[in-house]
């Protein structure tokens, strides 16, 4: 990615998918080019939330709100410590933060960090057909990299694509950090960071959860070092069919049957460590709008989503495998896409979405309250 930082609201942009479409419009952010794969999210808030998550390595987002950063940027409210996205695209974007905790706006915080986006498309017809089509790669060009346009389908088809991308640890943790408990210590996990966001541990911790945060290379000697009462598999990016490691870490504690939990990444880590399989999606599940049902309680759940990927697993019946029966806990309404599994022989589940609730909804807090159930369960 090759970015300038100066002034970029009229500066021509175009933005190029790898089946040929192109979109013009004008520079938002940092001008340059850059490359990813193009996904939408449905959130009409929460924008710096998504933008920093970590989930996003190597994507160009397209918001299918049509009015984006009116409430500007803090240093608040980042999931991580910069902006992952590998570009952004919006199609009405604010003039003015207005909001009491905005520090700067949106447009300069994505120029500071060197992100290429573009402005003044329309993002209803490019999601409409990133619907049929399906996510793909693309290129965001402004500037010097935007005038010879005869070769810039060329070079977005040379881009890599997310299938087979292994990119966990280009945004986890290089070194084990710990999140202390909030007021009495209760238990301590240990989180493997697949490309965690910062409100998870933050909600462990609020249980009373000493989290000891560890790199995506951890190995189950590593997790158990921290001598944990129960052990965490988080979000991430790529594709889980590339995640072998996490997958043998996994399996060594479903062995010792220490009381897991997985989200997003975690549970298609699950999928796989149960010897599921996974697969992509056609557009995958972006947003903080999305109906889940917990079957375990026939509740129907408002969530925040954001994957591609998803684990290939039967929902008609309870399935054998090497750890036990297992079975899939929540079903996505939309598409009936699995949204998490769980064991019923030993204390393990996991859910595909965020139920950590950055920047919402909250319906799925319960979550870590049940995470909590398993760890009281087996000290008992």
């Amino acid at each position: 990615m090759t970015t300038s930082t100066r002034g970029t609201a009229r500066v021509p942009a175009v933005l190029v998918l790898e089946d040929g479409r192109i979109f013009r419009g004008r520079a938002y952010g940092a001008v340059g080019e850059t490359f990813g794969e193009a996904v939408f999210s449905t959130g009409m808030t929460g924008y710096q939330e998504t933008l920093t998550d970590p989930s996003y390595h190597r994507q160009v987002v397209v918001m299918t709100a049509p009015h984006v950063g009116n409430t500007g940027v803090n240093d608040e409210d980042p999931e991580s410590a910069r902006i992952w996205v590998a570009g952004y695209v919006v199609r009405d974007p604010a003039r003015v933060s207005s909001n009491w905790r905005a520090q700067r706006s949106l447009d300069e915080e994505l120029r500071t960090q060197g992100v290429v986006g573009i402005q003044g498309i329309d993002t209803r017809a490019l999601t409409r057909h990133l619907r049929e089509r399906g996510a793909m790669r693309v290129g965001i060009f402004s500037g010097s990299a935007l005038p010879d346009e005869g070769t810039l389908l060329a070079e977005v088809r040379q881009a890599p694509e997310m299938a087979g991308a292994d990119l966990s640890a280009e945004v986890a943790t290089k070194e084990p950090y710990v999140v202390p408990a909030i007021g009495e210590k209760k238990f301590t996990v240990a989180a493997v960071d697949l490309g965690i966001k910062g409100m998870t541990p933050h909600r462990m911790a609020e249980r009373g959860i000493e989290v000891h945060v560890l790199p995506a290379t951890a190995t189950a000697e590593d997790v158990y070092a921290v001598a944990p009462d129960g052990v965490f598999f988080s979000n991430g990016p790529g594709d889980p069919a590339t995640a072998d490691g996490p997958v043998a870490v996994m399996q060594e504690v479903l062995r010792r049957k220490t009381p897991l939990f997985g989200i997003c990444f975690g549970n298609q880590i699950l999928g796989r460590a149960l010897g599921f399989g996974t697969y992509k999606l056609k557009y995958g599940h972006r947003g903080i709008n999305q109906p889940v049902q917990d079957r375990t309680t026939g509740k129907v759940e408002v969530t925040a989503h954001n994957h591609g990927f998803a684990v290939d697993a039967p929902l008609d019946k309870v399935s054998d495998t090497p750890f036990g029966r297992a079975e899939v806990s929540h079903v996505c309404l939309n598409d009936n896409v699995v949204e998490g599994l769980q064991l019923l022989d030993q204390p393990a589940f996991s859910v595909q979405y965020h139920p950590e609730a950055a920047a919402g909804p909250h319906d799925a807090a319960y979550l870590f309250d049940r995470f909590v159930t398993l760890m009281e369960a087996e000290r008992a």
